[in-house]
Formats: C-alpha cells, structure tokens, sequence
C-alpha cells in the first residue's frame, strides 16, 4: 500500500460560483470527503501535490492520509472529475475509511511474463485483456496496489478467469463473492486474424481468376 498524504482546507464559500473562483486561484481543488460517522465536508485540496500524486497509478488504490487543516483523516478516491478537454482537476470525491471495516475497491490487473508466454512466443497467438482493473474487498492494511497474474506459461486457446487470479491474503473478489455465474474472463490468448493477402493483380489468395472465361 502506498503512502500518499494530501493538505487540504475546509471550504465555506460553497456553490458553483465558489468552486469556479477556487478554480480560477489555481492553487486548489475543490473536493468532498464523506463516509464514516462524520458528515459529509466540503473542502478544498492543495493542487501541486494532489496532481503529482495522480500520476501515481497505485494512488487510485491506496490509502490516502488527507489532512484537513493539521487533522488527519483516511480516505481514498471515489471520484475525479475533469474537465472535458484541459487538463485540469473540477472535482474529487474522497471516502473515509476504518482500519476495522473492509473497503470495496477497483485495483489495476498487471499482466506479467507476456515476453515469455507460451501461447505468444511458440505458439503464435496473441495476447487479448479484457479487464485492465478487478474490484475486491479487505481491510484497508491489506489493500494491493494491483493484482499481477503471470502469463508465462498460459498456451494458445486458453482463457483467463477471475478464479484463476492468486490474491494476496485478506483480498476477496468483489464479483466472485455474489457467485460462480461471476466468474468474469480477466484475459485470453488467441489465434492471430491474418486477413487474405492480395497478389499483384488484386486478387485475393485462393481466389480463382474467371475473368476469362
């Protein structure tokens, strides 16, 4: 689990206009953090180190230390906005979260060992991933940065599931639990499409030329 802190500040000017000002300063990022048996708070997060950290793919699945005007408080990322052709931060959703209750959460799926594997090096398939992230369920201590699953061995013709994911100890697929129908395909290596190629005069190998006749 990585180590991300971010300084923000309680925000009361609140309202469109408000959060438009903020924007314009260019200093901070309009947010809300909620959860837990607090109330829901407006506030306002600090933009250098708020835009260097989500550059950051584990930032997406970490704990993050958020302190609120010198208090602390656990969070992670629930949902960022953006603007839709600058690149720029409108809004952050941060959810608290407690070191005794499990959190639900979407994690990268690293694919490793893709220069080695058997399906693609020997046997001339090729690689197709059909989920780049997994939800799963733990406590927030137990939380990965990402899921890996090693494809070295995996052969042509063979389809990756979530049941074939080893998750680090503590960690529940979120979709596995509501049963085996769930068991959603993560990967599968296939045969590569090689599309007719065409000769000199046009034609398409196997094609017969009955212009002729």
């Amino acid at each position: 689990m990585s180590d991300f802190i971010l300084k923000a500040s309680v925000r009361n000017d609140l309202g469109k206009g408000a959060s438009r000002r903020l924007r314009r300063a260019n200093q901070q990022v309009p947010a809300v953090v909620y959860g837990g048996e607090k109330g829901a708070q407006s506030i306002a997060v600090e933009k250098t180190a708020f835009y260097k950290a989500i550059e950051d793919e584990s930032f997406f699945s970490s704990v993050i230390k958020l302190m609120i005007e010198g208090k602390e408080e656990q969070v992670v990322v629930r949902d960022l906005q953006r603007h839709p052709f600058k690149p720029l931060l409108t809004h952050a959703d941060f959810l608290r979260v407690d070191a005794t209750h499990e959190i639900t959460i979407n994690v990268p799926l690293h694919v490793t060992g893709e220069e080695k594997c058997v399906g693609i090096k020997d046997q001339g398939g090729e690689l197709h991933v059909l989920a780049n992230e997994v939800a799963i369920s733990c406590l927030p201590k137990d939380l990965p940065d990402f899921i890996e699953v090693d494809i070295a061995a995996v052969e042509l013709g063979t389809t990756l599931h979530l049941s074939d994911l080893t998750l680090p100890a503590g960690v529940t697929s979120v979709d596995l639990s509501h049963g085996e129908e769930h068991d959603n395909a993560v990967l599968s290596i296939t045969k590569v499409k090689v599309r007719a190629e065409e000769d000199e005069d046009g034609e398409s190998e196997g094609e017969e030329d009955t212009s002729a006749e």
